[in-house]
């Protein structure tokens, strides 16, 4: 590993260890505490992770994943990422035939996922009841994201999964003064915009069951956001 890569993995797993420790927002530790004790009846032999789940992959992305939040019996069973639920189980294998994940599927954080040119974070770290997060807690989770997306310094692209992922995003440029507003920058499936700093945000539907059981966001939809997000950060797809 040479002297680059080691300080990327250094500061990431210092910002992951204190992403998993944190307790800001006592509605989130309530809920994601409670729901790894009652636990689903189809995994009731799980050890819940029922904490904050950390980023996930290469450190060196040219692409970046932002998505909305874990959910409940997916990231806040298994501690990684759209892994052990639907939402999961629709993009990886678009993620695989794109070249971006090692396998089709992600059942657990040892299950030897590997990323390549792609990181996926979140605009909140705990699972939220009904997958909605108050502002406040948005706002709580910002200063880590802040620091996450300062240290993935090779990023050129940064596909939103859903509108709040969108606004995640476009708050944290207005933050560090990217942009000064948000003025013609509209959240629709597909619509990509160049920011005054050179990173191309692109926006998709969130995979969530809701909008693929019923056909607002479909394979090929999804397939083709991936290609164009790597032909926008110059690699083969």
């Amino acid at each position: 590993m040479s002297t680059k890569e080691s300080w990327k993995e250094s500061w990431l797993t210092i910002l992951n260890h204190e992403v998993v420790a944190c307790t800001r927002c006592p509605r989130l530790v309530e809920y994601r505490e409670r729901i790894a004790r009652e636990k689903r009846r189809a995994y009731l032999d799980w050890e819940y992770w029922g904490k904050p789940v950390p980023g996930f992959g290469d450190p060196q992305a040219r692409i970046l994943i932002m998505g909305l939040a874990p959910g409940a019996h997916g990231s806040n069973r298994t501690g990684r990422p759209f892994t052990g639920d639907a939402s999961g189980n629709f993009m990886y294998p678009v993620l695989y035939e794109t070249g971006f994940a090692s396998q089709p599927t992600a059942i657990d954080r040892n299950d030897g996922m590997k990323l390549t040119n792609l990181y996926i974070t979140a605009a909140v770290r705990c699972a939220p009841p009904d997958n909605k997060p108050l502002p406040q807690e948005l706002a709580e989770c910002a200063h880590f994201l802040d620091r996450e997306l300062a240290g993935l310094k090779d990023v050129k692209v940064v596909v939103a999964l859903g509108k709040i992922g969108f606004d995640a995003y476009l708050n944290y440029a207005k933050r560090i003064g990217i942009i000064g507003g948000r003025k013609g920058l509209l959240f629709k499936h597909g619509a990509h915009y160049q920011l005054p700093d050179g990173k191309i945000l692109l926006a998709s539907y969130h995979p969530s069951n809701q909008n693929t059981q019923t056909g607002k966001l479909t394979r090929a939809m999804f397939l083709e956001i991936f290609k164009q997000a790597a032909k926008f950060a110059d690699l083969k797809s």
